[in-house]
């Protein structure tokens, strides 16, 4: 008998990782899989952030920290936002948490009540529907196929806004297209926005470094969207800290003590060291943070020649983050023996079971058609997952 509660019966398991996990369970029975399903840095944390979290320790940064962590991390991120980004915060306007993951959740919880619509562009990441559903709001999807980039207009974001609508959901660079958003582009939503202030821009930044196109354009630059975004941001991408889990949110301080009083009551402040940690990354060099970039734009241009090369695959061609999200619907209706392709999904099994590569269907990203993979991998890896997927899909017909 199902004695959960309604709140976690409404929740859909995360794909990603139920993909990760499956990748590990034929691991450990021996088979050689090349994992494309996890979107993590392949890098280890560079060794000034590390030394700064060494000497944490030895300093006894051991108890806890003030809910919103501690105020040399908050200042380190106010000095970030102001010189990489050009916005003016202060101290007050921002909160950190476990993750990104954590400070999105934290906004849509603050935000976000029964019978509250949020806009979530299509393709998102897993989480954003889930999260409005926990905060028992309604997830308004607004498709965007790769005839356009998978970005959404102005002309849909403004048939998407009703009187419940409370937030919109934006990712640039995007998990799980790569697509980044211009200046441009921003502006021309930006203008939709500022006529509904009722609407608050929750905008998820976390892979602001992952770029190809040269600057990062936040859409809090434009000052009459000032009181309606919330950016989200953190060092898990950028530095390649995913287990340290420190992310942040930065906007109205009204939100933000909102979040506060939330975080205060259900995990109190993240892990004290991973803040030591968080602010050497934002007060240190940033020389490897372009190391990283430089070898992901390389992995970038290698993964979209190869996968270009594979019948039936659309590719578009990423500016940022480290996903690619080939449309590859061809092969639904397809068989190899006994085996079915009826969609995505069954074809992200049937390369992990028969090709040994791990990718996450597009289903769970809101885009059926398409499949995701992550070229957070060497090189070689790249290669030979190519190979591999190439041969399993020619066995289908």
């Amino acid at each position: 008998m199902n004695q959960l509660s309604d709140r976690l019966n409404r929740l859909s398991p995360s794909e990603t990782l139920a993909m990760s996990q499956k990748s590990s369970e034929l691991k450990a029975q021996g088979v050689d899989v090349i994992n494309l399903s996890v979107g993590e840095p392949d890098f280890n944390t560079p060794d000034h952030i590390k030394e700064a979290a060494k000497k944490a320790i030895d300093e006894n940064y051991s108890r806890y920290s003030p809910v919103a962590g501690y105020p040399a991390l908050r200042n380190a991120i106010v000095a970030k936002l102001k010189n990489e980004n050009g916005l003016d915060y202060t101290a007050t306007q921002i909160t950190c948490a476990n993750g990104a993951k954590q400070s999105v959740c934290n906004v849509v919880m603050a935000l976000v009540g029964e019978g509250d619509e949020v806009i979530v562009p299509a393709p998102y990441w897993v989480s954003y529907p889930e999260m409005v559903k926990l905060a028992d709001g309604t997830p308004v999807i607004v498709r965007a196929g790769i005839e356009q980039d998978f970005k959404i207009t102005p002309a849909q974001l403004e048939a998407a806004i009703t009187p419940k609508t409370k937030a919109l959901i934006l990712c640039s660079p995007s998990n799980p297209t790569g697509s980044v958003y211009s200046k441009q582009e921003l502006a021309g939503l930006a203008a939709v926005l500022a006529k509904h202030p009722h609407v608050y821009i929750i905008a998820d930044e976390i892979y602001e470094h992952i770029n190809y196109v040269g600057k990062h354009e936040s859409i809090a630059q434009f000052p009459e969207l000032k009181d309606q975004v919330v950016i989200i941001n953190g060092v898990s991408k950028a530095y390649a800290m995913t287990g340290w889990r420190i992310g942040f949110a930065a906007g109205p301080e009204w939100i933000i003590k909102a979040c506060n009083k939330l975080q205060g009551q259900y995990t109190s402040g993240p892990c004290s060291v991973s803040q030591k940690a968080a602010e050497a990354a934002y007060t240190g060099t940033q020389a490897p943070v372009e190391e990283m970039r430089q070898a992901f734009e390389r992995r970038r241009n290698l993964i979209v020649k190869l996968a270009k090369e594979i019948p039936g695959f659309e590719v578009n061609v990423p500016q940022g983050a480290f996903y690619i999200f080939p449309k590859c619907d061809t092969y639904f209706g397809k068989s190899a023996g006994d085996r079915k392709i009826n969609n995505a999904a069954d074809l992200a099994m049937y390369l992990l079971e028969v090709g040994h590569v791990a990718c996450v269907g597009g289903g769970a990203f809101g885009a059926p058609e398409c499949i995701r993979m992550s070229y957070a991998t060497s090189d070689e890896n790249i290669v030979e997952s190519m190979r591999r997927i190439k041969e399993a899909l020619a066995a289908l017909k």
